[in-house]
């Protein structure tokens, strides 16, 4: 591993323990025992660094999710699969890094928000489609317009005055909608086939 991954590595795992604004560039070169003067050879600044990482997050993310789908037996365990893969990052995942990014980095989240999540309506869009030809999810549902809720449903479980984050455990919120998206979906073959229960 370069130092460039290092430190994009160390810093992504900071900033979703402590969120954005709480991680300084000194915290960073303290993590990886290396100079600030050694991570400005890379970045020009901290802007610059958390920009990288939010790029790096969702080129891996996505890249992971892609696999998902290359290797799962069917459209459920397609979908719980990637469900258990975003699980492990709202789990970890620092109240104020939503908040951060959207407040602090704009442009970023243009990003996730035109990109990131124009993806998962893709995958969420092609998994219903899979299932239904499987006999797995009912057909007289629209592919496009699941898909769409979907992910306005995720987006909404960050949101502070819907669920605030004192009273509403964001992994707890996705398991209850993940739960909720697929069950609405299932034939008879299909609900025999669902082990929900292994959502964790």
């Amino acid at each position: 591993m370069n130092y460039k991954e290092e430190i994009l590595n160390k810093t992504f795992g900071l900033v979703m323990k402590y969120g954005i604004k709480s991680v300084s560039m000194d915290d960073i070169s303290r993590s990886i025992g290396i100079s600030k003067k050694t991570i400005y050879q890379y970045f020009e600044n901290k802007r610059a660094l958390i920009a990288a990482v939010i790029d790096d997050h969702i080129e891996k993310d996505e890249e992971d999710i892609r696999k998902i789908t290359t290797q799962s037996a069917n459209a459920i365990d397609e979908i719980i699969d990637i469900a258990r893969h975003l699980l492990s990052f709202l789990k970890v995942m620092s109240p104020s890094m939503i908040y951060d990014t959207q407040k602090y980095y704009p442009k970023q989240w243009e990003k996730v928000e035109s990109q990131h999540f124009s993806f998962f309506y893709n995958i969420i869009k092609t998994n219903i489609e899979r299932g239904q030809r499987e006999g797995l999810y009912i057909n007289d549902i629209n592919p496009g317009i699941i898909s769409r809720l979907y992910v306005k449903q995720t987006l909404a479980i960050t949101d502070e005055s819907t669920f605030p984050i004192n009273e509403y455990k964001r992994d707890e919120l996705y398991k209850t909608l993940i739960t909720y998206h697929i069950r609405g979906m299932l034939t008879e073959l299909g609900r025999n086939k669902a082990q929900l229960e292994e959502i964790k």
